[in-house]
């Protein structure tokens, strides 16, 4: 028995990639548990228009974070602006009772917003009309099928992906697909295209079975949703291409792809919302392309939000895109030419 436990302790020391995994992932999702893992909203970003626009925001209390106010504006507006994303609340100050238009496809800062203008009214003779776009019964549901989409995308991409390259390595096939006439991009398109097409038949059936069992909106053009899908998806695949690059097995590559998805998970604001996360890791969401997908699938589907005013996380999940399935190219590309020199050299 003594002899096998040092044997096994030998073998852990060995393998140095898993037990760094062992030691690293308990610490590194308790730090992101711990400044991630909160429902509490902090501020609310807020525009008030209407002719009593300055005097209305001066009244309100510093949760509510005025960033724009405009005498001239009113309810279409507000809505316009609420659609664009980037605001939680729009208040409307005119001759009439203030009115305040609440952006539900942010769920927790939605509610946050309704108890807070709540507790305003009360203290105002005429009180607030409190209205819900987008979701207006704060279901969970609406939220989380946007980024559930998402994740199905980065699980096949990214995992199976990784997966089927590492296979094609270890059953001694990649150094046949190197000799044969085929330029890198052909093997490299051939090996991902299976893969996205599957994910993308995935994807319509998780919002077909969104929108009809659980009622989730599809407000928006399904073309836009298609457009970021297909950019996420280059990304996913590249992700899953350089994960196999760097495995020599497919335990390895699992260990890898799982430690690209956790964090995605945690920090692309479907659990947790961004804006309550501490600044020194809500940054590295953004370094995420789901964070951006994310915020474009609920935009379409939730806020019938067109290309322009998607603009910002379109163009950076693109430039993602392209660094990383640059980067892939470049490595499946090395890594065949490896397998070529290793078929020469080998022995006969």
């Amino acid at each position: 028995m003594w002899a096998m436990i040092r044997k096994e302790f030998r073998q852990v020391r060995r393998d140095r990639r898993t037990l760094g995994l062992m030691i690293a992932m308990p610490v590194m999702l308790l730090v992101v548990f711990g400044y991630a893992a909160s429902f509490d909203v902090e501020r609310l970003t807020t525009v008030v228009y209407g002719p009593a626009a300055s005097a209305v925001a001066s009244r309100l209390p510093g949760f509510f974070d005025v960033i724009e106010t405009d005498a001239s504006g009113g309810a279409d507006k507000a809505t316009e602006r609420l659609r664009r994303g980037g605001v939680a609340v729009a208040l409307i100050a005119d001759q009439n009772a203030p009115r305040a238009l609440i952006d539900g496809s942010q769920l927790f800062a939605a509610r946050a917003a309704v108890q807070a203008l709540s507790a305003v009214g009360e203290q105002n003779p005429g009180g607030i009309d409190l209205e819900v776009l987008f979701n207006p019964q704060l279901d969970t549901s609406a939220i989380l099928i946007p980024g559930l989409a998402g994740l199905i995308l980065i699980f096949i991409g990214t995992l199976l992906t990784s997966l089927g390259v590492v296979r094609e390595r270890q059953a001694g096939t990649l150094e046949q697909l190197a000799v044969m006439p085929l330029r890198p991009r052909d093997v490299f398109i051939g090996k991902v295209a299976p893969y996205f097409l599957v994910a993308a038949l995935d994807l319509v059936i998780v919002l077909i079975v969104g929108t009809l069992l659980f009622d989730v909106p599809f407000n928006g053009n399904p073309l836009i949703l298609a457009l970021a899908a297909l950019i996420f998806l280059f990304v996913t695949l590249g992700f899953g291409v350089l994960v196999s690059t760097v495995s020599e097995n497919q335990g390895q590559a699992v260990q890898l792809a799982l430690i690209t998805l956790l964090p995605q998970i945690l920090l692309s604001g479907i659990i947790f919302p961004l804006t309550s996360m501490a600044a020194g890791v809500r940054w590295i969401g953004y370094l995420f392309p789901l964070t951006y997908f994310n915020q474009i699938a609920q935009g379409v589907m939730l806020r019938d939000a067109d290309l322009a005013d998607l603009l910002v996380p379109f163009a950076l999940l693109f430039a993602l895109a392209l660094v990383v399935f640059s980067l892939a190219t470049l490595r499946f590309r090395r890594d065949l030419g490896a397998s070529e020199r290793r078929r020469v050299h080998a022995p006969s």
